[in-house]
């Protein structure tokens, strides 16, 4: 049987946000290498003096498009920019851009968010929460559009101990549209510091704003042929374009790195919970496969009376992932992935208590960082210890609160929607977590960073120097 998927997306026109971003890039990617896809609009703007064009450009010395461009050199050609900003009240797009998007776009995947946990409520407000809301009015007038996907997160609804695929409004102590009027009606120093009572029981502005952005989705997408993807902690590519590609250290992800590198000997972690990591490139597969099945659903329109489908995406049930079991496996592949950045013998400690990792890390992090940063200044050497535990503690902070919390997530839409693929959408765009070898692929993962991260040679010379680093240690 012929894949339904790249049937779907053959000739299609595509609007993409947050395409610069880790997950953005990624669906671009696969969209480009595997389907026909006729165009790719990505909102993406200037920074740093550079263009939205040049950013694009870019992306050829990228090595997560070198596989691409091996068999399709002219692949980049068919992304087109739209000059946008997430922050900017209509987006930034210019009546020409929004008048070529009213006109072609078939699909659209709105990726852009910012994941800064400690974000000032007004601009994780702005990017986050009104952003989608802006998304959902230009949507609504795409003559063509067939599909919808809102990009939120697994963790929207921390604030319960088990999250179902359905919307939870109660959760929210103003609704959205009072929240985003309250913001309009004051300057960003005066809102920020109603932070704390409006987010109620939610732990960040991040978590706080893709709430809100969920319940726009619920109560403002009307007749639109929309759905919502719950990712967990998404971590590297499991298999493709190239196994264990990584370009940030978002969640989980850094603690497995600190760990590696014998920095974080204590943390505040709850062994026996779940730890919720996703591969990107499976996030990238699932993304285009429910966006395909939103568009048969809807077959015209959908009804008002049926809510959006939602589909979370974590390790599966049957085939379940511990902190216990991650920490586990990073520490028994020491020596088969080390860095020669190390700068002491890997291991971990972790207790479930925030004020005793405080206690325990005096010991474990600050005596011996002030002691590392002495003998660097007897050397002439610049200190960097301290300075570096101060950031790890503050990462420890923010996401204790996750990494301590037992939290369980149904994945009923996610089973059904892979059952519904035929045999060859399952093999060119799997996103099967039952089967995945964590052991596998969090090997995968630390060869990753230490190649795309750390950037050591992946050589074996270059390994085995780490290699006797680390044993140095002992």
């Amino acid at each position: 049987m012929e894949s339904q998927i790249k049937e779907f997306y053959k000739n299609k026109t595509i609007f993409l946000t947050g395409g610069s971003g880790f997950l953005g890039r990624v669906v671009i990617e696969k969209v480009l290498r595997t389907t026909d896809a006729f165009r790719i609009y990505v909102m993406i703007r200037s920074k740093r003096g550079i263009s939205s064009q040049d950013r694009i450009d870019g992306w050829k010395t990228d090595s997560l498009f070198g596989e691409l461009l091996k068999i399709k050199p002219q692949a980049l050609e068919r992304v087109v920019p739209i000059s946008g900003d997430c922050e900017e009240p209509d987006l930034g797009i210019s009546a020409e851009d929004r008048k070529l998007l009213k006109n072609e776009v078939q699909v659209v995947i709105h990726c852009a968010a910012t994941v800064n946990f400690v974000e000032p409520l007004h601009k994780a407000l702005d990017i986050n929460t009104r952003a989608t809301q802006l998304m959902l009015q230009l949507a609504k007038e795409m003559s063509r559009l067939e599909g919808f996907v809102h990009v939120s997160t697994a963790f929207s609804n921390c604030v319960i101990k088990h999250i179902s695929e359905r919307f939870y409004p109660d959760n929210l102590v103003l609704d959205a549209d009072k929240v985003l009027k309250m913001r309009k009606e004051s300057d960003n120093t005066v809102f920020d510091g109603k932070a704390s009572a409006l987010m109620g029981n939610f732990p960040n502005t991040y978590t706080f704003t893709k709430a809100l952005a969920e319940q726009i989705i619920q109560t403002e997408s009307g007749d639109l042929p929309v759905c919502i993807f719950r990712p967990g902690s998404i971590g590297g590519t499991s298999k493709e374009p190239l196994s264990g590609w990584i370009d940030n250290l978002y969640g989980p992800f850094g603690l497995f790195y600190e760990v590696k590198a014998g920095v974080l000997r204590i943390a505040a972690i709850n062994d026996r919970a779940l730890n919720h990591i996703v591969p990107v490139d499976y996030c990238a597969n699932i993304i285009l496969a429910c966006v395909m099945q939103t568009a048969k659903e809807s077959t015209g329109q959908r009804q008002i009376s049926t809510p959006p489908t939602i589909y979370n995406y974590v390790a599966h049930e049957s085939n379940p992932l511990t902190n216990k079991t991650s920490i586990d496996i990073i520490l028994k592949h020491r020596y088969t992935c080390p860095l020669e950045q190390t700068v002491w013998y890997p291991f971990l400690h972790t207790t479930s208590f925030h004020w005793l990792f405080k206690i325990i890390a005096i010991f474990y992090h600050i005596i011996p960082g002030y002691a590392i940063d002495l003998v660097l200044q007897l050397r002439g050497e610049k200190p960097r210890m301290i300075k570096l535990y101060k950031k790890v503690h503050k990462a420890m902070d923010v996401l204790t609160y996750f990494s301590t919390k037992p939290m369980t997530i149904e994945t009923t839409n996610t089973d059904r929607l892979w059952e519904s693929l035929s045999t060859a959408d399952k093999e060119h765009f799997d996103f099967n977590v039952k089967k995945l070898d964590w052991n596998d692929y969090l090997q995968r993962t630390l060869v990753g960073m230490r190649v795309h991260i750390a950037h050591e040679d992946p050589s074996e010379q270059s390994i085995e120097l780490a290699r006797e680093r680390v044993k140095r240690y002992v």
